[in-house]
């Protein structure tokens, strides 16, 4: 499978967007708010402690105060050791997290330690962002600190050595872990990323070299400077990309803006010289989304209906709490038997949810409904083939097995934005209920309006001014509505459309005859 990175770099935003054989499955988008500051290290200011809910409102400056749970202000036992690991976003670091609940399960137990006892109102404290703002949310934020570079991550706060778990091979893992071990010069704790196979020593020595000055002077800073502050930024999100992505997920790197080409050349030159003929600086006069028709696709991701090939197609609805996804066979018909149409659908929808569900970096709580099957295998293979979908997803997903009406229950791991929060907004008609009361139901509410003023009303007529289709309803279909009005109040209703007013807008106004 070929693998490309594609950035487009603009002054005010950069989008990032990973193709596989020319089809786009991940978007990544930097606007320079605080949208995207996962990484980030601060020195805080405590603001509030909440011993009812084991957690702390943090001042890092933001427009929101961040929060920390106890699990991440811990730093003595495993069970603190485990909540870093699993709070990441790498892959390998759950890996990790789950060997050292064997390896540590039996030796240690979780202390009966409240918040209050370990932060106080006012105390300054040194904390890195787990998780970005997400919606009202504000960032959540954790005492131990993971810096990553090329292959290695490292842990300043803990004393341990991980290796990848994508990394298979026992003799390859035995060594690179032996080699980190007579490498460090401090109890700090690292994991071999998976873009570490292979690699020789010196790489390994210099990248440590790099990291542990990096931690240095982030201390240095925190001892020096007042909260709330920012000690240490996140790489810029192309850099991001080459770290992370080139060679490990794509095979070749084209971006548009020469400032942000020269930069991406200039970090591969101090760090993988080995991959600068990977990058390629787009000189097409067609903008580079165009050329490789991914702002085609970038629209329709916002899109709550997808369509499958077979004619059937799936709803997406982002609520607060979870996300719901619904199977419907839409004009597939089927060519012989109910239940081989079902479960063909059933199917072919289980690759697009895992695409999308990915594309449009969907986290939380998922349900999906699936067209209902009476046979237990055929819910067995459905499943099946979601998990096996799933696992082209880096984020980490639990799924549990089909439920007898045919739902399926999974997570997957948030640690910023979807898309479709990041690019859009509450309908400002609706206010975000995805609903606009019906013509019809809003001409009975009209109805019953003009019933409560004219109890309190002495004009001779009333004026009543609406949406100008609402007032052609009002003069067609619904004109009973006002003719059994002007019977029962003895008044004329006089109806004046006006564009500027929202559909669901009304006004009404007494007229008095003066003698």
């Amino acid at each position: 499978m070929y693998k490309e990175l594609i950035i487009n770099a603009a002054e005010h935003e950069t989008r990032v967007a990973l193709l596989e054989d020319g089809t786009v499955v991940e978007f990544f988008i930097d606007r320079g708010d605080d949208s995207n500051i996962t990484g980030n290290v601060y020195k805080g200011r405590v603001q509030r402690v909440l011993p009812g809910m084991q957690a702390a409102f943090v001042d890092i400056g933001l427009n929101q105060a961040a929060f920390i749970y106890v699990d991440d202000v811990l730093s003595d036992t495993c069970k603190d050791i485990e909540a870093f690991f699993l709070r990441s976003d790498e892959e390998e670091t759950e890996a990790l997290a789950e060997s050292m609940k064997e390896t540590h399960s039996g030796r240690y137990r979780r202390a009966s330690v409240q918040i209050d006892d370990l932060i106080s109102e006012g105390q300054e404290i040194l904390v890195q962002v787990a998780k970005a703002p997400i919606g009202s949310k504000g960032a959540r934020i954790t005492s131990h600190i993971s810096l990553p570079g090329r292959f290695l991550v490292l842990m300043p706060t803990v004393d341990h050595i991980g290796i990848s778990r994508r990394i298979e091979d026992d003799v390859e893992r035995g060594r690179l872990k032996d080699l980190i071990l007579s490498l460090r010069e401090r109890e700090f704790g690292y994991i071999v990323r998976t873009a570490g196979e292979g690699v020789e020593k010196e790489k390994f020595e210099k990248e440590m070299h790099f990291l542990v000055n990096l931690w240095d002077k982030i201390q240095n800073r925190y001892q020096t400077s007042s909260a709330p502050l920012l000690l240490h930024n996140e790489l810029t999100i192309s850099l991001r990309a080459v770290r992370d992505l080139l060679t490990d997920e794509a095979d070749k790197l084209i971006v548009d803006a020469y400032p942000t080409y020269q930069s991406v050349l200039a970090f591969l030159e101090e760090f993988m010289p080995g991959l600068k003929d990977s990058v390629e600086q787009y000189e097409g006069l067609e903008p580079i989304f165009d050329a490789y028709n991914i702002e085609v696709d970038f629209s329709r991701v916002l899109k709550k209906k997808v369509w499958l090939k077979s004619g059937g197609y799936i709803v997406i609805e982002q609520t607060e709490a979870l996300i719901a996804i619904d199977v419907n066979t839409g004009r597939y018909v089927g060519k012989h038997n109910f239940e081989e149409t079902i479960s063909k659908i059933n199917l072919e929808a289980v690759k697009e949810i895992a695409y999308q569900i990915r594309l449009r970096n969907l986290g939380g709580i998922i349900i999906i409904d699936f067209i209902d099957m009476e046979k237990s295998v055929d819910r067995e293979k459905v499943f099946n083939a979601l998990k096996e979908a799933l696992k082209k997803d880096k984020s980490k997903t639990n799924v549990l097995p089909m439920s007898d009406m045919g739902l399926i229950q999974m997570t997957r791991k948030r640690v910023r934005k979807s898309l479709t929060k990041l690019l859009c907004e509450p309908c400002f008609y609706c206010d975000g209920d995805g609903y606009l009361i019906s013509k019809q139901s809003l001409c009975y509410n009209i109805y019953r309006e003009i019933l409560r003023e004219a109890q309190d009303m002495i004009g001779d007529r009333f004026t009543l001014r609406v949406n100008p289709e609402i007032a052609e309803l009002l003069h067609g279909e619904e004109n009973n509505l006002i003719v059994s009005l002007e019977q029962r109040l003895n008044k004329q209703i006089v109806i004046y459309p006006n564009q500027r007013f929202h559909v669901e807008e009304f006004d009404i106004f007494e007229i008095v005859n003066k003698l």
